[in-house]
């Protein structure tokens, strides 16, 4: 029996509060794919955060809903906040949604893991729920904070709980697969493994030179993300000042593409270190510009501070980076070791000198950097990007009503 017999003309709700669909790129990759295989397909995610979007749209035949969004936390007790009235709109979304689609399947992609309970009371009459992780959460509060306490254990549970409900876990490497059956005491058959692999017709094949973006400098290293507390920026200040300040160079220009809660305090503490020359700041930026930054970089970096969260996350900016053919300086953690291989230099562990260093060596050694650019190029288009992982997500689903 073919995946588009099975599938075709099943429903599935997808719930999504990290970014607005379509920003948000993996939700969007999934949506579309489902729908590509005959699937009707609903999308229930925030509105703003930086986007201006229409409360409802279709966008290639797949309904989205974009519910009010209250705040965008940055401590504990605003998380519980900003969740708590999230899960009131989703909730109340997804009811008027059932109502005139009644959907086979919910699929959520934390964070949070509360997410959970809006799959609840539909479970109960036969709908199928889909636990896409795409963080661990207690691992990711813990970096963040700085701590584990009474909030780590309540997030533990709500994992569990997610991991208890579901029909179907989605890992988006080994690492979240291990947790899964080992922490969560899923049963391996309901595990799959989908990387979030870059879109290639997203990504232009050829990016104009442009050496005005380096602001008077020889190079130039990108960094893309969202600009958050455990995403490691505040320790690429650190990085800076070592190359700037202990090895005396001042030819290179750092471009950080993407905004965040913590881009003033990082803004604020590039002031404070003098060395406003020697960093670019675009915010938040449509992919057209994003490409021609990043396409524009000698060096692309990835500066997490280890810690558990980082060792085990795939994060999604280093296969661009390779699909971009950029060599890579980034801490040396299990995942991303397992994405870049020789695309990367890895530095040791939350040392800012060493992290330096990789960095001048790559920009001084630009035969040894094209090599390792054109292997993560390879390494993207053979086996990560998105047009193959897809095939995953097909099999999962097809799993999931095979066992029905």
């Amino acid at each position: 029996m073919s995946h588009i017999s099975i599938l075709e003309g099943k429903k599935v709700l997808f719930i999504v509060e990290n970014l607005p669909v379509p920003f948000d790129t993996r939700p969007w990759l999934e949506a579309q794919t489902l729908k590509e295989v005959g699937m009707e397909v609903s999308v229930i995610c925030p509105r703003g955060k930086g986007h201006d979007e229409e409360p409802y749209e279709v966008i290639n035949g797949i309904h989205i809903y974009r519910h009010p969004f209250p705040i965008e936390a940055s401590k504990p007790v605003e998380y519980f906040l900003e969740y708590g009235i999230s899960l009131f709109w989703e909730f109340f979304y997804s009811l008027n949604i059932f109502k005139k689609f009644k959907f086979d399947v919910i699929h959520v992609a934390n964070p949070p893991d509360l997410l959970c309970l809006i799959a609840l009371p539909y479970k109960l009459v036969g709908v199928k729920f889909v636990y896409d992780q795409h963080d661990v959460c207690p691992e990711v509060f813990e970096a963040k904070f700085g701590k584990r306490g009474l909030f780590y254990k309540i997030l533990l549970f709500w994992e569990k709980l997610s991991y208890k409900l579901a029909d179907l876990v989605i890992a988006t490497n080994n690492s979240y697969k291990e947790i899964a059956i080992q922490r969560g005491g899923v049963n391996p058959e309901k595990v799959f493994v989908v990387r979030t692999g870059p879109d290639l017709k997203r990504i232009p094949e050829h990016i104009k030179k442009d050496d005005s973006l380096k602001k008077g400098k020889r190079y130039m290293v990108g960094y893309v993300g969202v600009i958050e507390k455990q995403e490691g920026l505040d320790y690429l200040v650190k990085v800076v000042k070592e190359i700037v300040q202990n090895f005396g160079r001042k030819d290179i220009l750092f471009m950080i593409v993407g905004g965040g809660t913590q881009l003033p305090y990082i803004k604020e503490l590039v002031k404070k270190e003098g060395l406003e020359e020697y960093f670019h700041f675009t915010g938040r930026v449509p992919d057209e510009v994003l490409f021609h930054c990043l396409g524009n970089c000698d060096v692309c970096v990835n500066p997490d501070l280890y810690n558990e969260a980082s060792n085990k996350s795939t994060m999604r900016k280093i296969m661009e980076y390779m699909a971009l053919g950029k060599p890579i300086v980034q801490t040396d953690v299990i995942e991303g070791r397992f994405t870049a291989q020789e695309a990367s230099l890895y530095a040791k562990p939350n040392d800012a000198r060493d992290f330096a260093q990789k960095i001048l060596y790559l920009l001084d050694h630009p035969e040894e950097a094209k090599r390792r650019g054109l292997f993560g190029k390879k390494r993207v288009h053979e086996f990560l990007h998105w047009g193959i992982q897809k095939r995953y997500l097909i099999e999962a689903y097809k799993s999931l009503f095979l066992r029905s």
